[in-house]
């Protein structure tokens, strides 16, 4: 390892790891990371709790003001911007909802080599939608017009090239309530035959058996990405890549790493061992995570395709640890090409 990107990497900055790697984590302000990618104290009197409750108990999470992202970027390429996942940019109405004020926050820090990523909402995505305790049937599943003038125009004009992907995340889907594989890829074929081309789309499926010879074509017919997706119940990431056996299929020659969680382990439980988010967990992240990780960037590298890893903190308790552990890596086993 080289002593420049040895001490950088020790500094939490990942910036100039390699021309073809991006690495970003999912979601930012936590206050769990001052003294890592943020000023210990530039944000006294500035943090904000908030409460969080999963099952039975509550958490009071410390969140930092918006402004903190340029201090973020020093450290990292892209952000995944995650909030976007629960609330359209524009109501039925075509007015603004508070997610385009935030998102329209979050702009006036960037600077133009700034890239953000943008989880489309669950409204666009997902099957069933969780309301009052229970799930309910989506009325607007796959909704091409509910995307377009809700959420990818007013996008577009808030954030423009400051875009680097949009990644659109289907939602587990229960063995009883499974479509076959070729009925799951033909709707999401209409759907993308009807919004407007761009090659920064990229699906995360979260049901194996949907990861199908028809689904990827339709992924390469319209040039999207894999989202390969280290989470609770789908197979390691080294198996997924080899369902697409190696192909990398988005137009615009970007790969997305989003590293969730554990295998075998719900949200609920990673969140809770997890918090506060400020150190990395004894025992909690997966072994192979790392090394498929970085097997499957070099793949890429070999293929000319840039990758973007997304590190949330509930994949082993401490994001910036984690990507930490990944650069290190990297570079020791590549570092002749660097």
């Amino acid at each position: 390892m080289t002593t420049n990107i040895s001490q950088e990497i020790e500094e939490f900055q990942f910036r100039n790891l390699h021309p073809r790697i991006s690495i970003g984590t999912a979601s930012d302000r936590y206050a769990g990371w001052i003294g890592q990618i943020y000023s210990k104290d530039r944000y006294e009197n500035k943090i904000k709790s908030r409460s969080k409750k999963l099952a039975d108990k509550s958490f009071q999470e410390e969140v930092l003001p918006v402004e903190s992202v340029e201090e973020y970027f020093q450290h990292f390429s892209f952000l995944e911007v995650d909030f976007t996942f629960y609330r359209l940019l524009l109501n039925g109405d075509l007015q603004p909802t508070t997610n385009y004020h935030v998102l329209s926050t979050y702009k006036k820090y960037l600077t133009e080599n700034d890239k953000i990523t943008l989880k489309v909402p669950q409204i666009i995505f997902a099957k069933k939608l969780w309301r009052s305790g229970k799930f309910i049937k989506n009325k607007d599943y796959l909704a091409a017009h509910v995307f377009i003038d809700q959420f990818y125009q007013p996008a577009l004009e808030i954030l423009g090239n400051s875009i680097k992907g949009f990644i659109f995340e289907q939602e587990y889907h229960v063995k009883k309530e499974r479509l076959s594989p070729s009925e799951n890829a033909q709707a999401l074929d209409i759907f993308f035959d009807n919004i407007p081309e761009d090659d920064r789309y990229h699906i995360e499926l979260r049901t194996a058996s949907y990861l199908s010879k028809e689904y990827f074509k339709v992924l390469e017919k319209y040039g999207l990405g894999q989202v390969l997706s280290h989470w609770t119940w789908l197979p390691p990431l080294s198996k997924q890549i080899k369902y697409s056996k190696e192909e990398f299929f988005n137009s615009g020659n970007q790969c997305i790493i989003r590293l969730m969680t554990p295998r075998n382990m719900r949200y609920e439980d990673c969140y809770k061992k997890a918090f506060p988010f400020d150190k990395e967990i004894e025992g909690m992240m997966t072994p192979q995570m790392i090394d498929d990780s970085v097997e499957i960037t070099r793949l890429a590298i070999d293929q000319d395709i840039h990758v973007n890893i997304t590190i949330n903190n509930r994949a082993g308790g401490n994001a910036p640890i984690i990507a930490q552990e990944i650069a290190k890596r990297f570079v020791e086993e590549y570092s002749a090409n660097l």
